[in-house]
This record gives C-alpha cells, structure tokens and sequence, in this order.
C-alpha cells in the first residue's frame, strides 16, 4: 500500500521515523483519521480543519497548507484503489537531538482498507464500564492513549466493549468516541467541555436539532443510571447504541428509537454525501 512521508510517495513498509523522533521518545504527535466510501473521503474538510487546529495547539508547524494535503490524501485514495479505506494524517515532533525538545515536524500519511461499524454490530450495541480519568489536552487529538490501552485486560476480564471516562464535574468521553444520552424528557444531551468534539459527533448533533432539543452541557455521572438511551459515536462506529453499563441494562436493552432514527438519519447522510461527489 502506498504512504506519504514528509514529501513524497512511498510504499508503507518505507514509511518509517527515525528512533530519535519525539514521537517514539515521548509520545508527542497529533493525528486525524477519516474513512472513505466508494473512494470518496467523508467529512474531510472537517478532519482537516481539526488537523489544522491540534497542530497549532502542539506547537508543530505544517508546512503544507490545506489544498494540498486534499490533494496528497486524494492522490493516496487513487493509488490505493480500495473502495473502503482508513486516511490516517500524523504529525509529529521531529528528530529530536535530545529527545525532549520538538524540531522539524515529520508529515507521515497512509491509506490502509478500514472495517466499519455495521448494522449487526448497531443491532447487538455496546456494553461499557465508566471509568475515573481525565484525557490530557483534551481538546487535541493526540497520540497518547496509554490509559486506554492500559486499560484493555480490565475490559476483556469484565467482557466489556469500552470504557466511559468521567471527572467529577461530568462524564466525558470514551477512549476514541464521545458520548451522547436521551433523557427521560427526550432531550438529547452531549458533554460540552473537556473532551475531544469529534466529526461524527459534530454532524449527528446538526442532524439531531431538526429532531429534538439538543443541549451540549456536563452530564453528572448519576445522570447516566437515569438515561432513557446512551449512545456513543465515532468515525468507523457510526453511532453504537449501548445497551449496558456496569452491568446494568440500559432502557429495554435494545437501540432506543432516537438513536434508532439518528442512526438511519446519519447513514442517509453518508449515502447523500457520496451521491453527490460521484455524480
């Protein structure tokens, strides 16, 4: 498959950092991903603009603006020629000479085949755990999961599918999603602060307001036991219903019907989107 690294096409394997980048030393690198149908790229403009901004806020300069990154990614999708694919955008901190301080970012983008969220998988919803963390710059989407894969044995011992984090000002977000809930007065209501505002999300709340009241605001973590629906949300998930949390049945353990119909209504939108393009 092929990449792109710094200035150049390459073939994956080829795709390589340096040990001394920081990245690999300390962690430090910011991403975006975004998904493909029939090899058109969803939302990119959005992914992008949030590239944009998570590079600004590290710190890492981008030498290359947003026209011709577009034309990077759309030149990967063509090499590619894979009808389903995952673009994934890294910018890192450099070689560094002293593994502590950031120098010339490495650009470094690829375009693998990428398995989406279903309808069974929509169908069978998730089964989650809350969780007392709060993600560091939480509004850049960085690298840095190392609770969330720290975390994996405690996910597979209780047969669970994901972890909702919380502080003690709100519920959060998942490890690579956020959350939504319907309230027993049908209100659909999202965290507002200290999370990652993800594309999906971004696109269901438009989508939503045509629907119902919709209110961005913390959500206390005992709000979660009184939910009339809890959903999560993500690029490659779509929207998932959860169905359990700590063991606990959520609603009548089914996808309620405002996920249900936001859902359909979000799939509707994939399919108007692609239409469009391809015409």
């Amino acid at each position: 498959m092929p990449a792109f690294l710094n200035d150049r096409f390459v073939e994956n394997d080829e795709a390589v950092l340096h040990v001394s980048d920081l990245s690999i030393q300390r962690g430090y690198a910011i991403f975006d991903f975004c998904r493909t149908i029939n090899g058109i790229p969803l939302f990119l403009h959005d992914h992008l603009e949030r590239f944009y901004a998570s590079a600004s806020a590290m710190h890492l300069p981008l030498k290359k603006n947003p026209e011709e990154l577009s034309f990077i990614i759309h030149e990967l999708i063509k090499r590619t020629a894979v009808s389903e694919a995952g673009i994934r955008i890294m910018l890192t901190g450099g070689n560094s000479t002293d593994s502590y301080h950031p120098a010339e970012p490495n650009l470094v983008i690829t375009c693998n085949p990428v398995q989406t969220a279903i309808q069974s998988d929509f169908e069978k919803g998730y089964s989650i755990i809350t969780h007392e963390y709060q993600r560091e710059l939480p509004l850049v989407k960085t690298i840095n999961y190392t609770m969330a894969v720290w975390l994996q044995p405690m996910l597979k011992n209780k047969e669970a599918d994901d972890f909702l984090y919380y502080n003690k000002e709100s519920v959060t977000e998942f490890p690579r999603c956020n959350a939504f809930i319907v309230t027993r007065d049908q209100k659909l209501v999202t965290p507002a602060h200290n999370i990652l505002k993800g594309i999906t999300r971004k696109h269901i709340l438009l989508l939503a307001r045509d629907m119902m009241t919709v209110e961005e605001r913390n959500i206390l973590i005992d709000e979660l036991s009184t939910a009339h629906e809890i959903f999560l949300t993500a690029t490659t998930k779509k929207i998932i219903p959860v169905i359990k949390m700590n063991n606990k049945i959520i609603g009548d353990g089914r996808p309620g019907v405002v996920t249900r119909k936001l859902y359909q209504k979000f799939l509707e939108l994939e399919n108007s989107l692609t239409h469009l393009v391809s015409l």
